[in-house]
């Protein structure tokens, strides 16, 4: 597609497809970066619960202790 299009119209259709092509790139690794920064939340999320979940084991067993 090195030499000029013959029909104007073409032209228009070749950048609009071109601009849709690259918006759905940018979409596609926004979403990406997305379900990555998701999955941290996660992982991140269960370490704090199961870290609570040990202070409030420990709490108990010494609570139980005083009684």
């Amino acid at each position: 597609m090195d030499q000029p299009q013959a029909n104007p119209g073409l032209s228009r259709i070749d950048a609009a497809l071109a601009r849709i092509e690259a918006a759905a790139r940018a979409r596609l690794a926004a979403t990406d970066s997305l379900e990555h920064r998701h999955a941290a939340l996660r992982t991140s999320m269960a370490e704090a619960i199961a870290a609570l979940d040990q202070v409030i084991a420990s709490d108990e067993g010494t609570a139980e202790g005083d009684a």
